[in-house]
This record gives structure tokens, C-alpha cells and sequence, in this order.
């Protein structure tokens, strides 16, 4: 097929997503897909506090020295620009690997695009209905576009494809028909970030730092098509297709309206990338039957997808959270690999480096064959004896297909990561559940910035 007949589906196909987009009144939402996105935004919202309590984001709080404005840094401790606090939230949202995921998008929809839309919401203090309609339009054009790019291999999803999803829900919060909402889709797909996967395995920040540019680049691509100067050219053919991989311009309206890709994602109990929390599923299992100094070796049969997070050294947070062999570690030895098993005085304890050493990850043709339904892991312990013992987990704990976790499951995690925020999440919990009937959305939001060091105002 040629360049043109690639662009011209990818025109046609981004037209309808537009159409679709512009069109997207919650009252025509049915009530489960409304609860799910209420408990995606919750995750979002808390996720994005517990990042916010860290370190290195307090730094780049103050080095960015964003101007007061109308938009909160969500657990940060005030109001600011609308673009910095899209960016700055953009980035502690994923800085511990927590935010909520679709395998079958096959990355992160709403940490694409939903910093930007509450950004906008509190600037434009919009209703809660059309708050809602945006995020949830952000997050299925995103999906689609997920769906729809096969990237090639080495290519990180942060920031390439999600990018048209932001624009899609920033655009549905400025009202824009349907053709100026197709054009600001098509310009947030020809805005992609060229990411390398080694970016995050060695541990470089500025992985990060793709879904702050998603989110600024999905606010530009809208703001250009309310200007009149954006176009649908079907530019993702080429950009997400020829460039960064291929484009199957049929995955971006397959279902619309009827599948709804916000209902179908995950949520995280680990902080470390998804592909390694079946096998951290499965050494939880494990570990109630064995004494961890006992073991031996360790040996983790994974997906091709997730077979590359092998490494057993890390020299940084972002580095352990994309390392299997540390997630099964932290497990084996904590029972648990929150936020605290790769905090600054838990990465270089020696017990925690010699079991991960001696974690062997190698990639399953059986296990392989099972996506993308399944993301599976299977984890075969060995003792001192000679004895081994095997787990195998089909799907993280938290996909929809595998004891999802609910409000109360996502609220009681997020009070436990977060002392002292407990206000905040309730605060957020309120707010999210209740967005679709509020009249107002930029007060609310700004009620979410609470206080520097983790305590209200």
C-alpha cells in the first residue's frame, strides 16, 4: 500500500474518532464505564500525589519556578500555569510506576493525556459533565491509537502514540466541532516522542519526562486546531506508521462507542513496570511456602514483551522498577515491592542485590502465544535440598480479567503509601466519583494541590 492510501485510511479513521470525540456527552455513557473512569481518575489523582511527595519532583517543582496560575500541582502545594502543571504533573504521575495501564492499548492511555485535561479544566473551570466527556475521549482515542501503532523494537510508548489522545480530550474541553477535533487529533499523532526502551531499564528520568511532552504537546495540537491552523491530513500514518513503526488505521475506530478500551485496563499494587508483576504475583504465592534465605535460584519464564527487564543491577529508582529480578527480590524478601523497596536506603541492601542476582528472567514460547489477553509469568524456585516449587500467574493482581481492584482496594493502597496525605485522597476520591454532576470542576481541583510536604493547608 502506498503513503497516500496509508494517510487517506488514517485521514478517514481520524475524522470519525473527531466526530466521536466532539460529540461525547456523559449522559450517554453507560453507568459502569462512568465508574470506571471515576476509579481510573481516583488513581490517577492519588498516583500522582504519591509522586509528587518525592524528592527529585520537589526539585523540579522549584527549578521549573512555574508563575502562579490557575491549574494544581496535584499533592504539590499550589496553582500554577496551565502548561507546567500538565508537565509537572505529567511526570509524577509515572515517577514510581504505579499509574494505571491496558495491555491492549499496550502502555499508560490516561497519564497520556489526563494531566492535561484537568489542567484545562481548572484554567476554563468546566463543568464536571464536560471534565468527564474529555477524559474519557483522551483515554479511548489514546487506547485506539495504542491499539492501532505496532512500534518497532527498541521504541518506548511514552509519549508517541497517547499524544493524539490528550489533544482529543483538550479539544473536547474547548468545545470544538468535529472536523477542528479531528484536525487537533491528527496534529497530537504527528507530535510523537522517538523514546528507546533502554532509556527506562537504565534508569534515565527523561522517560519520564515523554508523558509530560504527550500531555503539552496534546494542549499545543488542540490550541492550534481552535486557532484554525491545524489540519487531518493523516499524518499518523506516517508518523506513528513510517517512522516510528506501522499504523492500522482500522484499530482507531474498531468498536467506537461500543468497546470501551476504560473499562478493560489495570491497576497497580506494585511500583514497578507491568511486565514484571505476574512473576512478583507469583513469588507472593511462593513465598508463604519457603524461607527466602533457602533459595538457591530463581528462575522467571515471561512473555517475549517482558523478557528484555532482566537485569539484576540498577543504580537508580527508575532502573530496579524496569528490573524483574528486583521485583521478585523485593517480593521474596518483603512481601510487597511498594514505593519503599527502591526508595534511596533500600536499593543497595546486599540481601536484596544477592537474591536478585541470582534471578535468571528468559522469555517462554507458551507464554508468548498467550498475549495479549494474558500477560502471563511463571516462577520456579530452588532450595538448598534440590527441592523447587512453581508458581505461575496468567495476569498482574489488578487487571480487569484478574481480581481487579476496586475503590476501596485503590484507596486503602494509596493511604498506606501516602502518611499523612489522607485528606488529599479522600478529597480525591470525593471529587471523582462525584465529577459528572458537579457544575464547577476548577475549584474541586485546585482543592487538590494541598500543602507542600504532604499536609493540608
Amino acid at each position: 500500500m502506498t503513503n497516500e492510501e496509508l494517510k487517506a485510511r488514517a485521514r478517514e479513521a481520524t475524522a470519525r474518532l473527531g466526530e466521536w470525540a466532539a460529540g461525547l456527552d456523559v449522559a450517554d455513557v453507560p453507568g459502569p464505564v462512568l465508574e470506571r473512569l471515576s476509579l481510573v481518575l481516583l488513581d490517577t489523582l492519588g498516583v500522582t500525589a504519591l509522586g509528587a511527595a518525592l524528592d527529585e519532583q520537589r526539585a523540579l517543582r522549584a527549578a521549573w519556578n512555574a508563575p502562579d496560575g490557575p491549574a494544581p500541582l496535584i499533592g504539590g502545594g499550589r496553582s500554577v500555569a496551565v502548561d507546567a502543571a500538565a508537565w509537572l504533573n505529567a511526570n509524577a504521575l509515572v515517577s514510581l510506576e504505579l499509574d494505571e495501564g491496558n495491555k491492549y492499548a499496550k502502555g499508560h492511555p490516561a497519564a497520556h493525556g489526563f494531566p492535561a485535561v484537568l489542567a484545562l479544566a481548572a484554567e476554563r473551570d468546566a463543568t464536571g459533565a464536560d471534565t468527564a466527556a474529555a477524559l474519557l475521549a483522551a483515554y479511548e482515542v489514546a487506547a485506539r491509537f495504542g491499539r492501532a501503532a505496532r512500534l518497532r523494537e527498541g521504541a518506548h510508548p511514552h509519549g508517541n502514540w497517547g499524544v493524539a489522545g490528550a489533544a482529543a480530550g483538550c479539544a473536547r474541553l474547548l468545545g470544538l466541532d468535529a472536523a477542528a477535533t479531528a484536525a487537533a487529533i491528527d496534529a497530537g499523532a504527528g507530535l510523537p516522542v522517538a523514546g528507546h526502551f533502554a532509556s527506562a531499564t537504565d534508569g534515565n528520568p527523561v522517560r519520564n519526562a515523554w508523558m509530560g511532552a504527550s500531555n503539552v504537546s496534546g494542549l499545543a495540537a488542540a490550541r492550534m486546531a481552535a486557532a484554525g491552523v491545524a489540519r487531518n491530513t493523516g499524518t499518523a500514518a506516517l508518523s506513528l506508521g513510517a517512522l516510528l513503526g506501522e499504523l492500522d488505521a482500522a484499530e482507531l475506530t474498531g468498536g467506537l462507542g461500543e468497546r470501551w478500551d476504560v473499562a478493560r485496563g489495570y491497576f497497580k499494587r506494585h511500583a514497578s513496570c507491568s511486565f514484571t508483576h505476574p512473576a512478583a504475583d507469583a513469588a507472593l504465592d511462593l513465598r508463604g511456602h519457603l524461607d527466602p534465605a533457602r533459595i538457591t535460584a530463581v528462575l522467571v519464564e515471561t512473555h517475549a514483551l517482558g523478557a528484555g527487564l532482566a537485569s539484576a543491577e540498577w543504580d537508580s529508582r527508575l532502573a530496579a522498577m524496569f528490573s524483574t529480578p528486583f521485583a521478585v527480590a523485593a517480593a521474596l524478601l518483603d512481601g510487597e515491592v511498594g514505593p519503599a523497596a527502591s526508595g534511596p536506603g533500600r536499593l543497595d541492601d546486599p540481601d536484596l542485590r544477592g537474591l536478585a542476582r541470582r534471578v535468571r528472567v528468559t522469555a517462554a514460547a507458551d507464554l508468548t502465544a498467550r498475549l495479549p489477553d494474558e500477560r502471563p509469568a511463571r516462577v520456579t524456585v530452588e532450595l538448598d535440598d534440590g527441592a523447587t516449587l512453581t508458581r505461575e500467574a496468567p495476569n498482574p493482581v489488578g487487571d480487569a480479567d484478574h481480581h481487579p481492584l476496586d475503590e476501596r482496594d485503590v484507596v486503602r493502597l494509596l493511604h498506606r503509601w501516602l502518611p499523612g496525605g489522607s485528606a488529599l485522597i479522600d478529597r480525591a476520591a470525593g471529587f471523582a466519583r462525584d465529577l459528572p454532576t458537579l457544575p464547577h470542576a476548577g475549584a474541586p481541583l485546585r482543592g487538590l494541590a494541598g500543602a507542600r510536604n504532604g499536609t493540608e493547608e
